[in-house]
């Protein structure tokens, strides 16, 4: 599958970059291209100059709402973020129109955090913007969600989150829901934390584009896991997982080649890789709620067999027991056993939930509050009524 991938604000930026990044590796060690085109959209443009990846040219690093926010970014106002998008929309098509692999594409995925400014006020914009000029392609969105710290702190992080997801839940006809937490690794560096947890977003892609991109018939799955098969996946609120598991380096002898132990061992293996998979989850949900589900094992050819299959097939449908699920293989990989997951069309998703709540409540309070300032300001001006003036 190949994805056009379009960053907006500084998180979404900065995925795009690693997605960029993603389809380097894809090309110098697979021969596939999987990723057509990758743009960043930002109101700041130190932001936009920190990117490694992305072609540093104004046609895929684009700065928008520059007369109104003089390449200084919109301070976390998602509406302004959303006013600007509105204005400068056409930059970013234009854009698209004259990326070279363009029509090669079979989907658009954009990338915003929810909690910030520009991405998170200009990722629904642009959703629907996209959609209306190429009604043929999917457009998905991977919204990637604040930190704990981030919610207990900033109030106006949760109502972005909240107005963000809503907005987007409108028009993408898939949103891929990243939680930041189940990433943090608590003991590295704040530059350390990011460059991994932005890694570890983009990695799960990898195997799921690449396996219908081969052209070698030995890398070609028994069960191919195509553009097609994603598309039919991907609906509404969905979460990635990915798991892996380390094989022997070398090989069994022919005389023990029907030995239970490694039979049992290969099926272990597998399971334990979806087990990794699903705790691992971008988004901490219950399988029960989703209506359709893809998993896709990558491990070199000999691993691959019926009953890894079934065994794999079967522990999925146990604990997503509403899914219809699609599945496929792909001989690629050596000395480990991959195991990428997705589940799709949550019909509820708690963390959502939440945020919707404390932003009707965060918006109560803040009118009270509002309130209660105007009436402590016309105590002021009516103490100062006999007061002249010198203007």
């Amino acid at each position: 599958m190949k994805l056009v991938v379009i960053g907006f604000g500084q998180c979404g930026c900065k995925i795009a970059d690693e997605f960029a990044r993603l389809n380097g590796r894809a090309r110098s060690r697979r021969g596939v291209e999987i990723i057509p085109g990758a743009f960043a959209v930002n109101s700041d443009a130190a932001d936009l100059s920190g990117l490694t990846c992305i072609t540093a040219d104004y046609r895929h690093r684009i700065l928008i709402g520059g007369r109104k926010t003089g390449g200084h970014g919109v301070g976390k106002i998602n509406e302004l973020g959303a006013e600007i998008a509105r204005e400068d929309g056409d930059k970013v098509i234009d854009a698209i129109r004259g990326a070279r692999h363009f029509f090669e594409s079979d989907a658009f995925l954009l990338v915003a955090g929810t909690a910030g400014g520009t991405g998170s006020g200009a990722i629904s914009i642009m959703t629907q913007l996209i959609k209306e000029r190429y009604m043929d392609k999917p457009v998905y969105n991977l919204a990637v969600l604040p930190f704990e710290h981030e919610e207990n702190t900033e109030e106006r992080t949760v109502y972005n989150s909240a107005t963000c997801l809503k907005s987007i839940n409108s028009v993408a006809d898939a949103i891929i829901l990243v939680d930041n937490q189940r990433y943090i690794r608590k003991d590295s560096s704040l530059r350390s934390n990011m460059s991994k947890i932005n890694h570890l977003i983009v990695e799960p892609f990898y195997n799921i584009l690449c396996a219908g991109e081969e052209k070698k018939a030995k890398y070609i799955g028994a069960r191919l896991l195509d553009a097609g098969d994603i598309i039919q996946t991907l609906v509404g609120w969905t979460v990635i997982g990915y798991g892996k598991s380390q094989l022997p380096t070398f090989n069994f002898p022919s005389l023990f080649s029907r030995d239970f132990r490694k039979k049992s061992t290969e099926t272990h293996k597998g399971i334990h890789a979806m087990d990794e998979a699903l705790s691992e989850l971008s988004l901490n949900c219950n399988p029960i709620d989703a209506g359709r589900a893809l998993y896709l094992i990558a491990a070199p050819p000999q691993e691959i067999n019926m009953d890894l299959i079934k065994e794999l097939g079967d522990y999925l449908k146990d604990i997503a027991s509403e899914a219809s699920i699609r599945n496929g293989d792909y001989p690629r990989e050596k000395g480990a056993l991959d195991i990428t997951v997705m589940l799709s069309e949550l019909k509820d998703v708690e963390k959502v939930r939440k945020y919707y709540t404390k932003s009707a409540n965060f918006i109560q309070e803040a009118k009270k509050r509002r309130e209660e300032l105007k009436s402590k300001l016309k105590g002021i001006d009516d103490a100062s009524s006999d007061i002249p003036s010198l203007l």
